[in-house]
């Protein structure tokens, strides 16, 4: 086995385990590993391929909790724009977009570890809608779709399990929109496939380990997981 080789698997089982214990974050986790050994024209699709795989196994343990009457209206806003967000691609750079994203992503983690119980937010569906065409909009110009849903989710005060009930299931269609728009675009190539494969037991292994972990955390762990994982987010979108 190739160290190339050995670093995909370790990023795809790295990323699952991430996705497994907090529901997101498989593609900032994966390319965090993997750019190191391939180009984004690889990473990216590679990255969807996994993630859709990914969190099909985590939504199968989480079936009972997708509410379909909070889910559509992401689903509706992130189908309107991943096709915006990829259109974006051949005119706008990336930087300031993810710059702002991850000012906006570390002020709100560390304001709600300093606060804890803030207010919870209820609003209608519309809003909901319009997260996710931000989400889908990201998804399509830098592969960030769940991240914002991920926030809003945190901030309605929704259960851990309805909250991943809501924003895994958005993010596997995004993951499946990204890929389909690749595929047209003629942008997929035999050694996606390849890397897939090799993948898949470290796929598989990760999001069991990552799912047995969640189920022994509480509601206030798993918020400061999500909260974690947001300020690192914000983190790496800042500094790279």
């Amino acid at each position: 086995m190739s160290l190339e080789l050995f670093i995909v698997i370790a990023g795809a089982f790295l990323a699952a385990f991430g996705v497994g214990l907090a529901g997101f974050a498989d593609a900032l986790i994966a390319a965090a590993v993997w750019l190191h050994v391939l180009p984004p024209v690889q990473a990216v699709p590679l990255i969807m391929a996994t993630g859709m795989v990914i969190h099909l196994l985590s939504l199968a343990y989480l079936r009972k909790h997708i509410e379909l009457s909070l889910l559509w209206p992401f689903i509706v806003g992130g189908a309107i724009g991943v096709p915006i967000g990829t259109w974006m691609l051949g005119y706008a750079e990336p930087k300031p977009f993810r710059l702002v994203i991850g000012a906006f992503l570390l002020a709100y983690s560390l304001f709600a570890f300093i606060r804890p119980h803030v207010k919870r937010m209820d609003t209608s569906r519309s809003v909901d809608g319009a997260v996710g065409l931000v989400g889908g909009v990201l998804g399509g110009f830098a592969g960030l779709s769940g991240v914002v849903p991920t926030l809003w989710a945190n901030m309605r005060g929704w259960r851990k399990d309805v909250q991943r009930g809501v924003y895994q299931p958005f993010i596997f269609v995004m993951h499946g929109m990204g890929l389909g728009w690749l595929a047209g675009s003629s942008m997929l190539d035999r050694s996606l496939l390849t890397r897939w494969l090799w993948c898949l037991p470290a796929v598989i292994l990760g999001t069991w380990l990552g799912l047995k972990l969640y189920r022994r955390i509480d509601e206030q762990q798993f918020r400061r997981i999500i909260l974690g994982l947001l300020f690192l987010s914000g983190a790496s979108l800042v500094v790279f």
